[in-house]
């Protein structure tokens, strides 16, 4: 496989991108023996797009790619890329509406990273922007969980996550932290206009300095015993409360 392809895995996934840039499948790979009415669909779906579809044994499937692949994979130009900081500044020149982003800090689990990049897709953001050093790579499993939001979603990496934040605040971007110690709760907040969601890691939350570079810190509100929530269902919840004010501002 060359750089510029990747591999996409599990059904929903390659489905999804099979739906949303067909164009961008190479090939589809099915293990063979395997004949179940999900995989044949799958089958059809590349068949009616014209991708190349080939058969491969378990073992074999199991040494070209990573992860639970579900019998199905599919060999993807890279649309899906991650980009840089200089493709951010480009993205928002670009835009023609004030812009929602999500600020994944610390976020090193892969299926955290995959469920937030699936909201993030649902929520309508621009782009999600991630540590270099400080993120698990966006890889086979992180666009399996993602369900084909990887490659639909704008996905940044930056070298200093602080820097980055001090530059969408220059460029009039409020920037919102959460946070479980503040009083302030996420409902509390006006989340209309340029805005940058952040999510921290569960148990360490937000770095010191992410945490330095946020214009206003919030919490969501916890009425049980469980003093917190999976990063990917905070975000869920933050995400959607700025699609809802957003929706209502208009």
């Amino acid at each position: 496989m060359s750089e510029k392809h990747t591999w996409i895995i599990g059904i929903h996934a390659v489905t999804e991108a099979l739906k949303q840039r067909p164009d961008a499948v190479v090939e589809l790979v099915v293990q063979a023996g395997r004949s179940d009415q999900r995989l044949q669909a799958v089958r059809e779906l590349a068949q009616a797009a014209g991708v190349p579809v080939a058969e491969l044994s378990k073992q074999e499937l199991d040494k070209q790619v990573h992860g639970v692949h579900q019998g199905i994979a599919a060999l993807s130009a890279r649309a899906g890329a991650v980009g840089d900081e200089k493709q951010l500044g480009t993205l928002l020149d670009g835009l023609d509406h004030d812009p929602l982003l999500l600020i994944l800090d610390s976020i090193t689990d892969p299926h955290n990273l995959g469920a937030c990049l699936r909201t993030a897709d649902a929520a309508g953001v621009d782009a999600v922007i991630i540590p270099k050093d400080k993120s698990a790579p966006v890889n086979e499993t992180v666009r399996k969980v993602a369900c084909g939001a990887a490659e639909t979603v704008t996905i940044i990496a930056v070298t200093n996550l602080a820097r980055c934040m001090q530059s969408l605040q220059e460029r009039g971007i409020w920037i919102v932290g959460t946070a479980d110690e503040t009083a302030k709760s996420l409902y509390e907040l006006e989340l209309t206009g340029p805005l940058a969601l952040v999510m921290g890691a569960e148990g360490t939350g937000l770095r010191r300095l992410t945490r330095e570079h946020c214009d206003f810190l919030a919490a969501l509100p916890m009425a049980g015993a469980v003093s917190s929530l999976n990063v990917s269902v905070a975000t869920g919840i933050c995400l959607f409360e700025a699609v809802r004010q957003r929706a209502g501002s208009r």
